[in-house]
């Protein structure tokens, strides 16, 4: 009998060799994502999700889109780890305060990942009655592409980078538990890069003591970039486990367009691929999750990050 050739990323079962693909089994659920939406204030080259001011495709969630799994959370009594505010950029969404709220009422780390782009101005007074009433279980991570003007306005646009560090020079004046989410753009080292961010934020007066925990540098993503597929002789091959892998123990919220209720996915990244969406709860979401994906190999498996460091 004739075996059917895939391409790559075709088949969810196997690989374009005809090898069974890997995949993870969920373990626990220890991170909750909620993705605000994917608009954003500014277009950035190579956007893992494609935020800019004009995509719409994940609507804002509302408090009490995000109510309801909070609410699932402590009805199961499930005790999480940290939760994580996603965007597009989510200090534009409205309810942003609101939502915050509801997530630090279960007193863990909420880790909110902003542009930090001229858009915490309209919000510092509640930021600051929460920071008051929540202390470091609010935690805000900065993402600044590069040590170097040059580099980061070329990502993120001219102009982009005195006034994220002009934020983060308030946040870290006010008493907020700061860090910094970095891309590694070129080959250089991860001593370089370090000493880079170092040199920067001691000349702006930021005494931020820069280490694994607040200096957090991904791979760079491209969904077109030609990168293996993952099989299930992979973990062995790699020295990889797959219980380390995100969608081992992590889910996110959005609410597409146009769509009545929020969905959960499988991880942070994969936003719009209908294969990684579990469901419409957090428990039927509780489910093996086969790596078909180019960033799970990338960014993941290979890359051997992880969005969810909350320090």
């Amino acid at each position: 009998m004739e075996i059917k050739q895939y391409k790559k990323w075709e088949n969810l079962y196997t690989t374009a060799k005809n090898e069974e693909r890997g995949k993870v089994s969920f373990k626990k659920l220890e991170v909750l994502w909620f993705n605000t939406g994917t608009l954003c204030n500014l277009s950035c080259e190579n956007c893992y999700i494609e935020s800019n001011p004009k995509n719409d495709r994940l609507v804002y969630l509302t408090l009490d889109d995000v109510k309801k799994y909070i609410d699932e959370v402590k009805e199961n009594q499930w005790e999480l780890e940290s939760i994580g505010i996603t965007g597009g950029e989510p200090f534009l969404n409205p309810h942003i305060i609101d939502i915050l709220r509801e997530c630090l009422s279960l007193n863990i780390p909420v880790l909110v990942l902003t542009n930090a782009h001229k858009v915490l101005k309209r919000w510092e007074k509640k930021l600051i009655e929460l920071k008051d009433e929540y202390g470091d279980l609010l935690r805000l991570r900065v993402s600044l592409d590069h040590y170097t003007k040059e580099v980061h306005e070329g990502e993120r646009g001219d102009g982009t980078f005195n006034p994220t560090l002009k934020s983060m020079q308030w946040l870290y004046q006010n008493g907020f538990h700061i860090s910094i989410a970095g891309r590694s753009l070129f080959k250089e080292s991860e001593e370089v890069a370090k000493k880079g961010y170092q040199d920067l934020v001691d000349s702006n007066q930021i005494k931020l003591k820069l280490d694994k925990d607040t200096l957090v540098i991904f791979p760079e993503m491209n969904a077109t970039e030609d990168v293996p597929e993952i099989t299930v002789d992979c973990w062995n091959i790699l020295n990889v486990s797959p219980s380390d892998q995100m969608c081992a123990t992590q889910r996110m919220i959005v609410r597409r367009k146009n769509e009545e209720t929020p969905k959960v996915l499988s991880c942070t990244l994969i936003a719009y691929n209908k294969e990684f969406e579990l469901g419409t709860t957090l428990r039927e979401s509780f489910k093996d999750i086969h790596l078909n994906h180019p960033f799970c190999s990338k960014f993941c498996v290979l890359g051997g990050a992880s969005c969810s460091s909350t320090k």
